[in-house]
């Protein structure tokens, strides 16, 4: 399936697409300083969809490299169909692909939604048969006091990447793709070959993860 069309999103993830078509025409001059820049701005993201391909992280770190090369030799033949953005994470997806392939990691990766029968949210969080209201919350999560000023901190942010540096990797890549990049599920499910429902499963299960680890962050830091 190749990339998805342009959509519009937020102001945020609009300026972004801006920042980027912006770079097109110096990066086809060959401009290095544009070239930095584009690297600054994926190459973290890049190895997270990688590595759920791939069995470590320098291979995934080959994978990124051999994206990056496919996209200087490349980008005169970019014809906008969609942004850039989801054409470099196309070619990361099909790089990485190929390398699981080689490396014998032949399970796909929709498979993997499902591999584990882990709970989104730890089992004590509800009360239990014999409780008074079994199923319901036991210990709910607590509202987070401005969380924008928070998680603007050099520290949040770190502790925000740490979380989800810990994800499995399927469930690293979709947020990462989804949360982090802004792409929409349509693109996801075809760029990572998913069906809609894995997609929804996994992210569920990364966004729990994360947001379980956020909270234990605020609340040590009140």
């Amino acid at each position: 399936m190749g990339p998805s069309s342009p959509r519009t999103g937020t102001p945020a993830e609009a300026n972004a697409t801006d920042r980027d078509a912006s770079l097109l025409p110096a990066l086809r001059a060959g401009d290095e300083e544009a070239f930095v820049a584009l690297v600054t701005r994926y190459h973290a993201s890049l190895k997270r969809v990688a590595r759920a391909y791939v069995s470590t992280d320098a291979v995934a770190e080959d994978v990124v490299q051999e994206t990056w090369l496919a996209v200087i030799e490349g980008l005169d033949r970019f014809e906008h169909r969609s942004t850039l953005k989801t054409w470099l994470f196309h070619i990361l997806a099909n790089k990485a692909k190929t390398r699981g392939v080689r490396e014998r990691r032949i399970v796909p990766f929709a498979s993997l939604a499902g591999a584990d029968d882990e709970p989104a949210v730890p089992p004590d969080r509800f009360q239990r048969d014999g409780d008074a209201w079994p199923g319901h919350w036991a210990a709910p999560p607590r509202p987070w006091e401005d969380p924008e000023r928070r998680l603007a901190s050099l520290e949040a942010r770190a502790y925000l990447r740490a979380a989800i540096a810990a994800l499995p990797a399927t469930q690293q890549a979709v947020l990462t793709l989804r949360d982090v990049e802004g792409l929409d599920a349509e693109e996801v499910c075809g760029l990572l070959d998913v069906s809609a429902g894995n997609q929804r499963v996994l992210l569920h299960r990364a966004r729990a993860k994360v947001r379980t680890e956020l909270e234990r962050y605020f609340e040590e830091t009140v």
